[in-house]
């Protein structure tokens, strides 16, 4: 998932992107309670959640130790029952670009509720991510918006923008980015997770990755095995070292396919009324494919000056209604104003407004720093004519061309996900997940193999543990996390 975090370049959630450090609780005193690891906490976030925060130092490059030293937001939320706590479990945001401190402050009260007392609940923002140490790429606001981060084609199907995008975005990085910029990679976020451990006192981690956060955390299990305790993988996708985010970014065309049924029965559904968009859900298909089509050579006036409701604006904001169904409602609000003539649409902010710089330069920097891209345009413009007709609902988006084609050489090989180490991961995956479609999460089951349980869950949507999923993907998990019981096998939750 919907906010930058949800809409960085390939993966997302719900959890806001771009948070700032919580500030210290009004009220709050300026003395704090320091642990051995040195770090020095204070209240912060929303009143009543009882969330503190700190400052962890870390190296910008871990083969150089005593260079230059980045500042992470780290925050935690102490069990209140002590004689229940069993551990430390750290939330994993997604992304690349979620804010960990933030999604803390999200979902802390639920996740302390479900689980009893049993944890002390932890996370970050990663290096680039809100209140810790940022970069810069020096972006033109036209190129930081999420309709332009991604590579939507033009309305002929043309890629040539794309390409000029994408090439003056990574030379702008590369100019203004620095060594800092080139740190951002999963691999060091893992790094940085083991000296968060280190710096709490912890041998062992329990986790709770979603999205991006399950490619950190497999890759932390595959670095650190013997410091994982419960393991929590929500949402998976592809790990495939050859590929990593370029695999994600393809997958999202299937994702869509996936999940759009659901979306087209919500919306020819008799109940909605003033949201039904069809009489059948065979209708709303061709419905949205039309609209696009005609939003692409007629735009239309927005609530935004100088944003008109474009073809690409809407297949971006379908693509985000698709995390959940929650989302359905605004998105059939926009189609809605987009059919009638006398209605000015109000777009989504993540679809119209520029993102901050340190927020777009580290939603490519990740991607770009972690595997080497395809360079080659030509390649790229057969991808994209291939995938238009195979995948309308993604016009060929998922398989353009982007700022990593003109990234320099990533700095170490990806991680390759391995089968080796303790038998203490659980899988949640959604059935019909437009993000990290099911397909590509049995690929990281499979590369995982007998260190780890699935658990599917029938439905649609990104994210399932206490989000999209069911009252049973839901009791597995917690289960598993409270009493160390995974299911003997793979498990399907309908």
């Amino acid at each position: 998932m919907t906010t930058y975090g949800r809409t960085s370049l390939v993966l997302a959630l719900s959890a806001a992107a771009v948070a700032a450090t919580l500030t210290v609780a009004p009220g709050a005193t300026a003395s704090a309670s320091a642990l051995p690891g040195g770090l020095s906490w204070k209240p912060c976030g929303p009143a009543g959640l009882g969330q503190e925060c700190a400052t962890l130092s870390v190296p910008q490059d871990y083969a150089k130790p005593a260079g230059p030293q980045l500042s992470l937001a780290v925050s935690r939320i102490r069990s209140e029952r002590p004689e229940a706590r069993r551990g430390t479990l750290v939330v994993i945001p997604g992304g690349p670009g979620s804010s960990g401190v933030q999604r803390l402050s999200q979902k802390g009260a639920a996740l302390g509720a479900e689980l009893g007392g049993a944890y002390d609940l932890v996370a970050f923002d990663p290096r680039g991510v809100g209140g810790s140490s940022t970069a810069n790429c020096g972006l033109d606001p036209e190129d930081r918006r999420m309709v332009t981060l991604r590579s939507w084609p033009a309305a002929d199907g043309s890629i040539d923008e794309n390409v000029a995008r994408s090439r003056r975005t990574a030379e702008a990085c590369l100019a203004n980015g620095g060594e800092r910029l080139r740190s951002f990679t999963t691999a060091n976020q893992a790094r940085d997770l083991d000296r968060f451990r280190q710096a709490l006192g912890e041998e062992k981690l329990s986790a709770w990755g979603v999205s991006y956060g399950t490619y950190v955390g497999a890759v932390y299990a595959t670095k650190y095995p013997h410091r994982t305790d419960r393991w929590v993988l929500d949402s998976s996708a592809d790990p495939n070292p050859e590929r990593v985010a370029r695999g994600w970014l393809a997958d999202m065309a299937k994702g869509a396919e996936d999940r759009f049924p659901d979306f087209a029965k919500w919306a020819a559904d008799p109940a909605r009324a003033e949201l039904r968009l069809a009489e059948h859900p065979s209708d709303v298909r061709p419905l949205i494919l039309d609209l696009a089509t005609r939003l692409d050579h007629e735009p239309k006036e927005s609530t935004t000056p100088g944003v008109p409701l474009t073809g690409n604006i809407l297949r971006q904001a379908l693509q985000n209604a698709l995390y959940s169904d929650t989302a359905f409602a605004s998105f059939a609000e926009l189609v809605r104003s987009a059919q009638d003539p006398k209605s000015i649409p109000v777009l989504p902010a993540q679809s119209s407004a520029a993102m901050p710089d340190s927020d777009a330069a580290l939603s490519v920097a990740v991607i770009c720093n972690d595997v080497k891209w395809p360079r080659s345009v030509r390649a790229h413009e057969r991808a994209v004519a291939v995938d238009r007709a195979r995948h309308p609902l993604t016009a060929g988006m998922p398989v353009n061309m982007t700022p990593c084609s003109f990234w320099k050489s990533p700095a170490e090989k990806p991680t390759r996900i391995t089968d080796r180490g303790p038998s203490n991961i659980l899988m949640i995956q959604s059935l019909r997940d437009p993000s990290t479609p099911y397909t590509s999460g049995l690929k990281m089951r499979e590369a995982l193999g007998a260190r780890v349980r699935l658990v599917t869950v029938g439905q649609g949507g990104h994210g399932m543990y206490l989000g999209n999923g069911n009252a049973c993907g839901n009791a597995a998990v917690t289960t598993f996390l409270t009493a160390g019981e995974r299911p003997a096998g793979d498990v399907y939750c309908g």
